[in-house]
């Protein structure tokens, strides 16, 4: 059972992801130490496997936690789109990204929570949540035993599907719900010929409305799955599609392990906050809605979040509360969301795209020379290829 140092607390972080650890520490930071932050989850952060694919913009990270060597497998520079019949386009931008190794990432931002006099516990595993008066109780458990804690204010980061809260009849207007979810799977495989300095992505009619990848790792292991729209059913197991799909193009290729699971998919427009709870990261549906990219979101969002509840916390009145908890989406929207709600505008055009379509366009930037190709003029010679799109984008492009 765990031995937590107080009865209650000023708030506690529920999950230690990203957005649960950036917004643990961050708070913990603000405070100086003085307030008292509990950060629980089932297990340590930095313990495999963490179902994704590792890939961040650099200068972005770097802005809210400076990158380190120590925790990178190495840097990008570019990205391959790579359409139904193999013909491939190149994006280049020497160092624009870099590959993190998750597990020692998250472990830098556990040992930040703690030098920020956070109170971690990674044996907790989070199963209810409850109003009383003016605070809210925590349950966790672990070995067996359950524990309770009362804290002022609450971040869930407790990932997609709103868990926490989806049997708390006070926040039903902070769920985002199972609409939000998509299926994705990816298999640690090693005989993959690849560039290390190079992400690959497959469009097409195999991938409906979504995409398939390679992400170096380590030089010799590569990460290689897909991510399919929230509305498509496949007609076999993601498990079999994907080994086929390693099978066909790769024979040969040893997969050592294959994870798969639900990802959050868009730009959520539902509040952040509400009566002392506060949602951060996949929680929050913080993705961008094409790239479903999320490591950098999440910590940003966790920081939004962290401080909002520190100003929540020194408010007087409820009113005074309420306003706090409206502004954190605003917040979010100037940050990320608008830009992302912009995106998710677009997603079901690119849905529409014929394969003959991806073919014409990727073997049209195949003939342009490294560096010339800049992700807008990829854009827009997809949308070249398929002019009647164009004027379905016009939201988008405004």
């Amino acid at each position: 059972m765990p031995k937590f140092e107080s009865k209650e607390y000023d708030v506690v972080v529920c999950g230690a992801g990203p957005a649960g650890l950036m917004a643990a520490c961050t708070y913990g930071r603000l405070t100086g130490g003085a307030g008292r932050v509990l950060l629980l989850d089932k297990k340590e952060p930095w313990k495999e496997p963490i179902f994704c694919a590792e890939a961040v913009s650099t200068g972005r990270l770097n802005a809210l936690w400076p990158i380190s060597k120590e925790w990178v497998r190495g840097g990008i520079s570019g990205i391959y789109f790579t359409s139904p019949k193999g013909y491939r386009a190149e994006f280049y931008s020497k160092d624009c990204g870099s590959m993190l190794d998750r597990s020692r990432f998250h472990h830098a931002l556990a040992d930040g929570c703690v030098e920020a006099g956070v109170e971690c516990h990674f044996d907790a595993l989070v199963t209810n949540l409850s109003r009383d008066g003016d605070s809210w109780l925590v349950q966790s458990m672990t070995g067996g035993e359950l524990s309770t804690v009362r804290a002022k204010a609450v971040i869930d980061a407790t990932g997609p599907g709103c868990r926490l809260t989806r049997n708390v009849d006070c926040l039903k207007g902070i769920e985002s719900g199972d609409t939000d979810l998509e299926p994705a799977i990816f298999a640690v495989t090693e005989g993959i010929k690849h560039s290390r300095e190079h992400i690959e992505l497959f469009f097409g009619s195999e991938f409906p409305n979504g995409y398939g990848w390679i992400f170096p790792r380590d030089g010799v292991e590569v990460n290689v799955g897909f991510v399919l729209g929230k509305d498509h059913d496949t007609p076999i197991p993601l498990r079999q599609k994907l080994l086929e799909f390693i099978n066909r193009r790769y024979p040969g290729a040893k997969v050592k392990a294959v994870y798969g699971g639900m990802i959050a998919c868009g730009q959520s427009k539902r509040p952040l906050a509400m009566h002392g709870v506060f949602k951060a990261g996949d929680a929050a549906s913080c993705v961008n809605p094409i790239s479903r990219s999320g490591i950098v979101e999440s910590i940003l969002c966790g920081k939004i979040v962290a401080e909002s509840v520190v100003e929540w916390l020194a408010c007087g009145t409820d009113a005074e509360r309420s306003r706090v908890e409206a502004s954190v989406l605003d917040r979010w929207m100037k940050a990320q969301g608008r830009a992302h709600l912009q995106i998710a505008n677009a997603k079901p055009t690119f849905g529409k795209i014929s394969d003959a379509q991806f073919d014409r366009a990727a073997e049209k930037l195949s003939r342009i020379p490294q560096g010339k190709a800049s992700l807008w003029r990829i854009f827009f010679t997809v949308l070249s290829a398929c002019p009647s799109l164009i004027w379905k984008m016009r939201s988008f492009l405004r």
